[in-house]
C-alpha cells in the first residue's frame, strides 16, 4: 500500500514551528517511501477561524518548501458527510443526541471542580427513548464503559487506554459543526491517511479516534506521536521564549533551508551529522531515528545554523530573500543586479541572519553624507589629507580598476609613503563607507567603482580641508 501522509492545521492563528515541524515529518516520510502528502485545512471552528490564518498556512509551507500532492481540502465544505456518519452512528446504536445544555454541562463542571473530582459526563441522555423535535442537540459518541482500548504506536509501542476515563464524548456540537476528533477520523478516512505522524499531545486524542474508526468499521492509520518541544528553559515552548511563528522567522531574515534543517533535528538524528541537504533529508528519514524525548529548541544553534547557510548558499538564493529587507528598509538597489549579488557575496561572511545585509551595505548603494564620530577624529584629519590626496592622484590615474591593479596601486604608495597598509587602509574605508568597519577595502573600492570613489575621495578630503 502506497504510503499517503497530512498535514492537518487549524487555521486559528499562526503556523506555529511546532506545527511546521510536524508537518516536515509528515512530508519526509510520504517522500521517503514515494507516497504522497496531502493538505487539509481543518476550519470547523467557526469563531477561531480566520482566512487571514488560511493565507499564512500557505505563505509558511510555501516558504520553508513543503509542497503537497493534491488539492488542499476545507472541513467546513465536508459538513453533509459528517451529518451522515453521525446518523450511521446513531442508527446503529453507537452515538445519542444529547439535549443537555452548555448551561448545564457548565453547571456540572463546577460541581465537580468543587469536590476536586474530574468531571465525565454523566450520560443523562444515553437511554432516551424518544427524540425531541426542533430542541437543539449534541451528538455524543457511545463509549463502551469497560474494556480498553488497544494501539500500537510506530514510536512507542503498544498503549492501553481504560475505556473507563473515557466518557461519551460530543462527535457533532449543537451547531451542527463535528468535533476536531469526528471530523479528523472521517476526512483521514475519506483521504486515504495511511501514516499519521503528530505531536504527543495528541495521544490522549488516540483512543478516541480508534473507537469512531472501529464503530465506522474504517480502516486506521498507523500513529507515530512525537514528542514536544521544549523552550532552553525545558518548560514548553512558547513566545517567551522567541519567535514561535514560522513566517517570524522569515521576517527576521533567517533562510528556509535553514529551518528545514534546524526543526527536523528537534527530533530527529543520523549519527552526528548536523547539516543536511533537503535531498539528504528524503533520503535518510525514518522513524526508527525519531526520538521519544522532548526537544530544546537552541537559539543560539538556529542562528549558527543560519550563519552557515548564508555563507554556503549559492549567491541567487541570498538575493532572492534578501531583496525584501531592502525593499523594507528604503534602500534602492538600483537595476544592477550583477553588483547587488557581489555586494551580498562579499558581506556573506560578516552577517548572521539577512536581515543585517541593509545596514551593513547602505554605503553602497547611498551617498555617504556623514562619518562616525571617533572614526572622523582618527582617520579624517591634517595628519591623513596627504594620504588620502596621494591615493586621489593614483586612482585618478589607474585605467584598470580590477582587484590586482588596485593591489599593485597600493603596494606602490605604501613605497612611497613608507607607511604599512593600516595607515592607508583606513582613512580611505572611513572616505567611502563613513565608518572603520567594511569588508576588504579592494572589494570595496572594487564595486564601488572608480567614479564613486573618486568623489567620496574628494568629499572626505574637502571636509577635512574645512575643519583644518
Amino acid at each position: 500500500m502506497s504510503v499517503i501522509t497530512r498535514f492537518a492545521p487549524s487555521p486559528t492563528g499562526s503556523l506555529h514551528i511546532g506545527g511546521v515541524r510536524t508537518a516536515i515529518f509528515n512530508w519526509l516520510y510520504a517522500r521517503h517511501n514515494k507516497g504522497k502528502f496531502l493538505l487539509r485545512i481543518e476550519d470547523t471552528d467557526k469563531e477561531r477561524s480566520t482566512e487571514q490564518s488560511v493565507s499564512e498556512i500557505f505563505d509558511g509551507l510555501g516558504w520553508i518548501g513543503l509542497d503537497f500532492d493534491e488539492e488542499p481540502i476545507k472541513q467546513s465544505s465536508n459538513l453533509q458527510n459528517y451529518k451522515k456518519l453521525s446518523d450511521k452512528l446513531i442508527e446503529d446504536g453507537n452515538a445519542y443526541r444529547c439535549y443537555c445544555t452548555p448551561q448545564q454541562i457548565e453547571e456540572r463542571r463546577k460541581e465537580h471542580r468543587e469536590k476536586n473530582i474530574t468531571y465525565r459526563y454523566e450520560g443523562t441522555c444515553r437511554n432516551l427513548d424518544r427524540i425531541t423535535k426542533d430542541k437543539p442537540y449534541a451528538v455524543r459518541l457511545k463509549t463502551p464503559e469497560t474494556g480498553i482500548v488497544e494501539t500500537n504506536d510506530k514510536l512507542r509501542g503498544v498503549i492501553n487506554y481504560d475505556l473507563k476515563e473515557i466518557d461519551d464524548f460530543v462527535i457533532i456540537k449543537r451547531d451542527g459543526f463535528p468535533t476536531y476528533n469526528f471530523a479528523a477520523v472521517i476526512d483521514d478516512s475519506s483521504m486515504g491517511i495511511t501514516d499519521i505522524i503528530r505531536g504527543d499531545d495528541h495521544l490522549s486524542n488516540t483512543p478516541k479516534q480508534v473507537l469512531i474508526y472501529n464503530f465506522l468499521k474504517f480502516d486506521k492509520p498507523n500513529f507515530a506521536h512525537v514528542s514536544m518541544i521544549l523552550g532552553q528553559d525545558k518548560s514548553k515552548l512558547s513566545k517567551r521564549h522567541g519567535a514561535v511563528s514560522i513566517l517570524s522567522y522569515r521576517d527576521k531574515g533567517y533562510l528556509p533551508e535553514t529551518m528545514l534543517n534546524f526543526l527536523v533535528r528537534l527530533g530527529w538524528s543520523y549519527g552526528d551529522q548536523e547539516i543536511f541537504s533537503r535531498e539528504e533529508l528524503i533520503d535518510l528519514f525514518n522513524l526508527q531515528s525519531l526520538g521519544k524525548t522532548p526537544a530544546v529548541f537552541n537559539q543560539e544553534k538556529l542562528l549558527w545554523l543560519n550563519t552557515h547557510y548564508i555563507k554556503n548558499s549559492p549567491i541567487e538564493n541570498i538575493s532572492k530573500h534578501a531583496i525584501p529587507f531592502f525593499k523594507k528598509s528604503g534602500i534602492d538597489i538600483g537595476n544592477d543586479t550583477d553588483k547587488f549579488r557581489n555586494v551580498l557575496n562579499i558581506l556573506k561572511e560578516r552577517v548572521q541572519t539577512l536581515d543585517e545585509y541593509p545596514e551593513k551595505s547602505t554605503y553602497f548603494f547611498h551617498e555617504v553624507n556623514e562619518y562616525e564620530e571617533k572614526a572622523e577624529k582618527k582617520f579624517l584629519n591634517e595628519q591623513t589629507l596627504p594620504i588620502l590626496e596621494k591615493i586621489k592622484i593614483e586612482l585618478l590615474n589607474l585605467e584598470n580598476f580590477g582587484s590586482e591593479s588596485l593591489h599593485t596601486t597600493f603596494e606602490n604608495i605604501m613605497s612611497e609613503l613608507d607607511l604599512k597598509f593600516g595607515k592607508i587602509a583606513q582613512p580611505l574605508r572611513v572616505s567611502l563607507t563613513g565608518g572603520t568597519v567594511s569588508p576588504g577595502i579592494f572589494d570595496v573600492v572594487e564595486l564601488l567603482g572608480k567614479e564613486t570613489t573618486i568623489t567620496r575621495l574628494e568629499n572626505a578630503i574637502n571636509h577635512i580641508k574645512k575643519n583644518i
